[in-house]
């Protein structure tokens, strides 16, 4: 009865929550568009657009948020892992600055980098699960009725019985690739940007909600612009499974396959949809998690007029 008062009277119990919190409002803020950029990245024409009309027309609205419950039950600590080992990294990586002194931002990129590597053993068996259902239906993984999943956890099983924990870590090596330097990227953007858009608030920590939906926003697109090319490649390597035919053997296979049958403009399919969720998602993470964060410590006050 006594936990969750002693949890959220720590530090780290309070940074747990806020970043559940933050990870909450990006999943669902930005959802439909995550599962139109892994239709578009997975398909072999057809604009995000005209996938959207297909897509509900077909299987109706509900389809743009299938293989929502995987991301969603994981998000909380996710989230919270990703903020809490990116704060751990940028003070162990410069321990001659006070606890009140913000970082550089060479070290903010360095513990960026490390926090992406070290979040993708957490999000490649997740993202894995989610690509299966939201291309469950389309034509790159049509199969027979009998192989459709009812939800997360009856994929996760299927996986595991088909091809052994070996499986459900599939495309975990360009995760890695993916995430380490586009995190590097995401928390340097946002710490520049917020600075640059409300001068001191890295030390008072007085910037308002606009400068956090902007720096966020701005941020989510930095890091998915820098690393795309590597995620069409990761959507296509993890889509495939032993029940269709294997089409790609491993990563270099799949990014000169991709490039040879669809022109280098495939590494940049789906690019608009996934700069509009990007922005939309991280703006609402930062918001949400700098909100939640200031509410829990009650230390902080929230500035809501234009200070941009």
């Amino acid at each position: 009865m006594d936990f969750w008062p002693e949890f959220l009277a720590s530090s780290w119990g309070r940074e747990f929550v806020a970043g559940g919190f933050g990870g909450i409002a990006g999943v669902v803020s930005g959802y439909p568009l995550d599962t139109l950029r892994i239709r578009q990245q997975s398909s072999t024409s057809g604009s995000a657009f005209s996938i959207l009309r297909r897509t509900v027309a077909t299987e109706g609205p509900q389809a743009l948020y299938r293989g929502m419950g995987a991301p969603l039950a994981s998000v909380t600590f996710q989230n919270a892992m990703v903020f809490q080992i990116y704060a751990i990294l940028s003070r162990a990586l410069d321990p001659s600055i006070s606890a009140k002194e913000p970082p550089s931002y060479q070290v903010v990129a360095l513990a960026g980098v490390g926090t992406g590597a070290i979040q993708s053993l957490i999000l490649s068996p997740v993202e894995l699960v989610k690509i299966r259902l939201q291309l469950q239906g389309s034509n790159y993984t049509r199969s027979k009725q009998a192989d459709r999943h009812k939800g997360p956890t009856d994929v996760a099983r299927s996986i595991l019985r088909r091809e052994g924990l070996r499986g459900i870590y599939r495309g975990l090596s360009i995760t890695v690739l993916r995430d380490a330097p586009s995190h590097g990227f995401y928390f340097w953007t946002y710490e520049y940007m917020r600075e640059q858009l409300h001068p001191g608030c890295r030390k008072n920590g007085q910037e308002s909600l606009q400068t956090m939906l902007v720096a966020g926003g701005l941020a989510g697109v930095a890091s998915w612009v820098c690393c795309y090319p590597l995620d069409v490649v990761k959507t296509r390597l993890q889509a495939q499974s032993p029940s269709s035919v294997l089409k790609y053997n491993g990563i270099v296979d799949c990014f000169y396959k991709s490039v040879k049958a669809d022109g280098y403009s495939v590494l940049w399919r789906g690019l608009g949809a996934a700069v509009a969720r990007a922005f939309v998602v991280n703006g609402a993470i930062f918001a949400a998690y700098e909100v939640a964060l200031r509410c829990l410590f009650h230390n902080g006050s929230i500035q809501t007029e234009n200070t941009i």
